[in-house]
């Protein structure tokens, strides 16, 4: 083999060997281009579901907050409502209470009231010996009436007729509302104030849900 052939068969292998190197360049570009553009397109996935996350945070965020705040809102109408109604009744309350007050200008009629509460406070009770406690502008009524108190209370429960004292101490002058008579036993363990104003509270507590859905047309909680 001459020199010329040697110098092709040597031109021959080193262009083999290029084109091999060419290809596996171009292989292991594609490879990487490839690789690139799958990593590529896995970051942005994960940038986007990432995106999507913090989005449906903030608006779960948002809702929870417009939640709150209509609850708020909610909670204060009711307040308000509840308040209104409170108003209404109390206003009713004190009209009536001021009506109570005239119930003293007729004195045959508030003579004989006295007397029921006597006998009412009495029954209640049932203590031989009892301690009255009254209006000082009511002594003279409350003592013209205690006798005959005495026996109608007797004559109800069967017993003799009890010991009234009248306490020294009065309750509180007009115009407040402390019409009537408070009972207590000799050793103060037991008191019952039989006042128009704690008979109204009685009445008034007993009645409240009637007049709440008389008013309102709903029985209030």
């Amino acid at each position: 083999m001459n020199d010329a052939d040697v110098s092709k068969q040597i031109q021959q292998m080193v262009r083999f060997i290029r084109q091999e190197a060419e290809e596996k360049a171009n292989e292991i570009s594609v490879s990487a281009e490839e690789e690139f553009n799958i990593e590529k397109l896995q970051l942005v996935e994960a940038e986007k579901k990432k995106i999507r996350q913090e989005y449906e945070k903030k608006e779960k965020q948002v809702e929870i907050r417009k939640k709150i705040e209509y609850s708020m809102q909610l909670n204060a109408s009711r307040i308000k409502v509840l308040q209104a109604q409170d108003d209404v009744v109390n206003a009713m309350k004190e009209s009536a209470s001021k009506d109570l007050l005239n119930v003293s200008h007729d004195h045959h009629v508030y003579k004989r009231l006295l007397k029921d509460l006597i006998v009412q406070s009495l029954v209640r009770l049932k203590e031989p010996g009892v301690l009255l406690r009254c209006r000082k502008e009511d002594l003279h009524l409350v003592e013209s009436v205690l006798d005959s108190a005495k026996e109608e209370y007797a004559s109800k429960v069967n017993v003799h007729p009890p010991e009234i004292i009248i306490d020294d101490v009065h309750l509180p002058p007009g115009p407040s509302h402390h019409h009537g008579v408070v009972i207590a036993s000799r050793d103060g363990k037991i008191v019952f104030e039989n006042t128009l104003d704690a008979r109204l509270d009685v009445a008034f507590n007993k009645k409240l849900p009637e007049i709440r859905k008389w008013l309102f047309g709903q029985v209030a909680a």
